[in-house]
């Protein structure tokens, strides 16, 4: 029998991703082969994928793709951030990201979207990928921007490479002016969503039920005061002109100087471009954000593994 050394299942496992025990034990069915192993891990992951893909998956990608006039996020999770690193994972996200710049946005077209080269669509690969990593691995979401004049520009932050991370923004600047000034301005207005973390670009772009709501919280706080009904409504008032500095982002503090109105860097930078400025819309996606994650009992998973 070989002997199976700690760095064996340590290669294996940086090639394929797949947990520690399922690398020993497929480096003990294969004599120690590190290319049949792959492949018996891939067979093994073949028959095991559809049990896999029940359980809960946090972690992963969000991956992001532009073009001049077209961004794309899309959010891939898999179940550990060790999968994350994983070369395979990385450039089906990569992959996926490019061609969500033309399925706008639709989840269901993205995954019959074929990949270049690999005679799989999109959901085919999510499969192929649960069978060689070992992980269930899934296509969360997906939106993109489109624009006719101006740029749509992105920041990716914790980026583990060029257009992979934890939170990627893109945002679309509709605007005549100068396109490569518009990007850099764009890029940090990209970095300031990321930050801040908005719901909408104005007052007007917000839920109307979210807002109601809100005024009715910051009413019955108020009435605890005690104070007169008059004296109520213009505490009221006070606190949602708040609430909208927290949450929209023209209404928002500049993250870069932590003083001027993004409304006003706007202007300035209007100004300065000699061209107007539309921020038409944009999206955030932080990686697992409302993904309700189990709560792992670590010492019971390593007796389970000593067990197994």
């Amino acid at each position: 029998m070989a002997n199976i050394t700690a760095s064996l299942v340590k290669e294996l496992r940086e090639k394929t991703g797949a947990g520690m025990m399922d690398c020993k034990r497929a480096l003990g069915e294969t004599g120690g082969n590190i290319q049949e192993s792959i492949d018996w891990l891939r067979m093994k992951g073949l028959a095991a994928a559809a049990k896999k893909s029940g359980r809960v998956a946090a972690e992963g990608l969000v991956g992001l793709a532009t073009s001049k006039h077209t961004g794309a996020l899309v959010e891939i999770n898999s179940e550990t951030d060790f999968v994350a690193r994983n070369e395979d994972f990385q450039n089906t996200v990569k992959t996926v990201a490019e061609l969500a710049l033309v399925n706008n946005g639709k989840i269901d077209q993205l995954l019959s979207a074929k990949i270049p080269d690999k005679g799989r669509d999109v959901s085919e690969e999510m499969t192929h990928l649960i069978a060689t990593i070992g992980e269930n691995i899934s296509l969360r979401r997906t939106t993109s921007i489109s624009i006719n004049d101006g740029v749509v520009a992105s920041y990716m932050h914790a980026a583990s490479s060029p257009g992979l991370g934890r939170i990627g923004v893109i945002v679309g600047l509709e605007s005549e002016g100068d396109s490569e000034k518009l990007e850099q301005f764009g890029h940090q207005l990209a970095m300031h969503i990321a930050a801040a973390n908005p719901l909408s670009v104005s007052v007007n772009d917000l839920d109307v039920e979210l807002v109601e709501k809100e005024k009715v919280v910051l009413a019955e706080q108020a009435k605890d005061s005690g104070k007169p009904d008059n004296i109520i409504e213009k505490m009221v008032e006070g606190r949602i002109r708040k609430y909208f500095e927290e949450i929209v982002l023209l209404n928002q503090t500049w993250v870069i100087d932590g003083e001027s109105k993004v409304s006003n860097i706007i202007e300035g930078f209007e100004k300065e471009i000699d061209s107007k400025i539309k921020i038409t819309e944009f999206a955030r996606y932080s990686l697992g954000e409302g993904i309700e994650r189990e709560d792992i009992d670590f010492a019971d998973e390593v007796a389970e593994t000593l067990n197994s």
